[in-house]
């Protein structure tokens, strides 16, 4: 039975695993993705997100509480240029985020040892997969009656949205035809 059993050790000592993270969270922090396992992203992933909370400016209001915050997480990375990275371009990205800041992608099993691995990223810094996905709305539902006259509005924009998408189509097929020709030819 593993009860109360919360920190995954990873094989090392406290200090040699404190160090690992601490290298770590320096290498996202400064490349905003990494490879590696899945048990080390996943004790990363606990490591910086607390770090990247105390960072974003909201908690940093008075001089005071900036200044206690960049010792706290100082004393946890270890590396100063890591420290300034993430209080100025990390935080201002991530100030509307209420949380989850990094995301964790299987990778399949490293040839050497069959070791699951895994990319564990910034959320906010893969403009890739953040591209087709709107800004969604920053207001939160109440859990109040009326609810379903705000669906429904929702709903109709929805599909005033998909008509115009559909009316920026070209209308016939053979302008898409002759489209997929002339990329065939340039190939």
């Amino acid at each position: 039975m593993r009860h109360g059993k919360k920190i995954n050790h990873l094989g090392r000592k406290t200090a040699h695993r404190k160090a690992m993270l601490a290298n770590m969270a320096c290498s996202l922090i400064e490349h905003k993705r990494i490879n590696t396992t899945v048990a080390k992203a996943k004790a990363l992933k606990q490591f910086i997100e607390p770090l990247i909370t105390k960072s974003k400016a909201e908690n940093n209001v008075s001089a005071d509480k900036g200044t206690h915050n960049r010792r706290i997480v100082f004393k946890n990375l270890r590396d100063k240029y890591a420290v300034t990275e993430l209080f100025s371009v990390v935080s201002e990205k991530v100030a509307d985020r209420p949380g989850g800041y990094t995301r964790i992608i299987k990778l399949g099993n490293r040839l050497g040892d069959n070791a699951d691995m895994a990319m564990i990223e910034l959320v906010d810094f893969n403009e890739l997969y953040n591209a087709g996905k709107p800004k969604k709305k920053s207001t939160r539902r109440s859990r109040r009656s009326g609810g379903s006259e705000a669906e429904s509005v929702s709903a109709e924009k929805e599909v005033k949205e998909a008509k115009v998408v559909k009316e920026s189509k070209p209308e016939t097929e053979a302008q898409t035809d002759n489209d997929v020709k002339a990329d065939d030819s340039k190939e």
